[in-house]
């Protein structure tokens, strides 16, 4: 695929910050343009909801780079992960969560002209790239999805040098409720 038109999929600016400064400064082979994508209904509670999508916001606009902050209905997403919520950290919860996001990103991307998705949701220590790949392509279907190689150590540095807001949780309330125990 020569002419990628991409959806980067993110959860907050601290796990994405290397990969848009990898897309805006170096590109990915193949991607002549893309958009960060800021939904993550699945935040918990909605103050921390918005410390993470202002942060992302911010460093978007400090990078020159094009984003989208989508609707932010967690009791929908509640309903998807319903009967889930003992479920461990990287289990079928976590499954459910990230197809869940993967598919209102298809939509978005099949509404504004974009043909490829990618994700940060398996940087973080609290996920599993695995996990997120095998979501992903249980949802893309209608659209490539690519699971980029994020540079960590690129990540790792503009973290060191930044001054993010950072949590502690990857961001639901059951995972929450774990980091509190």
């Amino acid at each position: 695929m020569n002419d990628i038109k991409l959806v980067l999929l993110s959860c907050c600016a601290p796990c994405s910050a290397g990969a848009i400064r990898q897309l805006a400064d170096n590109g990915i082979e193949g991607v002549s343009d893309f958009i960060i994508l800021f939904y993550n209904p699945n935040i918990f509670p909605e103050s921390e909801y918005t410390k993470r999508m202002n942060e992302q916001i911010k460093y978007c606009e400090q990078c020159g780079v094009k984003y989208a902050v989508l609707e932010y209905d967690h009791d929908a997403w509640r309903d998807a992960v319903r009967g889930l919520k003992t479920e461990p950290e990287r289990g079928a919860r976590c499954s459910v969560c990230f197809e869940y996001r993967f598919r209102r990103a298809v939509r978005f991307a099949l509404e504004n002209g974009y043909n490829a998705i990618s994700s940060v949701l398996g940087v973080s220590r609290h996920k599993d790239q695995s996990q997120v790949d095998m979501s992903a392509n249980n949802v893309c279907k209608e659209i490539k999805y690519i699971p980029i190689k994020w540079d960590e150590q690129l990540r790792v540095k503009i973290n060191r040098e930044s001054d993010f807001y950072r949590q502690n949780y990857c961001g639901c309330e059951f995972s929450l409720r774990k980091t509190n125990a």
